[in-house]
């Protein structure tokens, strides 16, 4: 069993409440827009990570992180990415993959929405967490936490937070 946190378009800006949200995990992802090199390093002292590089990521974070990230969690196919549309309207440059080899989880960031979409077409579970950060047109942060154990799926937790109380 792993506990998973799951956050998205940091831009540079952790609040406190969030990490905080995130010290009960054994893993963190990070589906891009990371902002900075010292983010990735204060969420990696925290616990283990896993990220891509989003749109807005320099060099420094392009070098650290892949663009598209495939890997088992337990027994489950994840396949993480920054800009990857949403079921039924994937990103051309990922379509092909998701189709002919669809992953249990697909993650995606970019958005700023938070996200949470069985695609029963092929019996995938597609998540954006939204946006972790203070930059953007989002009014409120979010995050997600959920438990992977084994082949399954469960105890999905979001976490809020009014940008004003950021």
């Amino acid at each position: 069993m792993i506990r998973i946190g799951l956050i998205s378009d940091t831009h540079g800006a952790l609040s406190k409440r969030i990490l905080n949200f995130l010290e009960e995990v054994d893993e963190i992802w990070h589906a891009g827009d990371i902002g900075n090199p010292e983010t990735a390093d204060e969420l990696a002292a925290m616990k283990p990570l896993k990220a891509v590089y989003g749109n807005i990521d320099g060099h420094v974070l392009r070098r650290m992180f892949p663009e598209n990230l495939r890997f088992r969690c337990e027994q489950v196919e994840v396949f993480m990415t920054h800009i990857g549309g949403y079921p039924g309207r994937y990103e051309p440059r990922i379509r092909k993959e998701i189709y002919s080899n669809p992953p249990q989880i697909f993650i995606c960031g970019h958005s700023h929405i938070l996200k949470v979409i069985n695609d029963k077409k092929i019996n995938c579970l597609h998540i954006n967490p939204g946006a972790a950060g203070n930059k953007g047109f989002h009014r409120v942060c979010t995050a997600i936490r959920f438990v992977i154990d084994g082949k399954q799926i469960r105890d999905m937790e979001v976490f809020e937070l009014e940008r004003t109380k950021f």
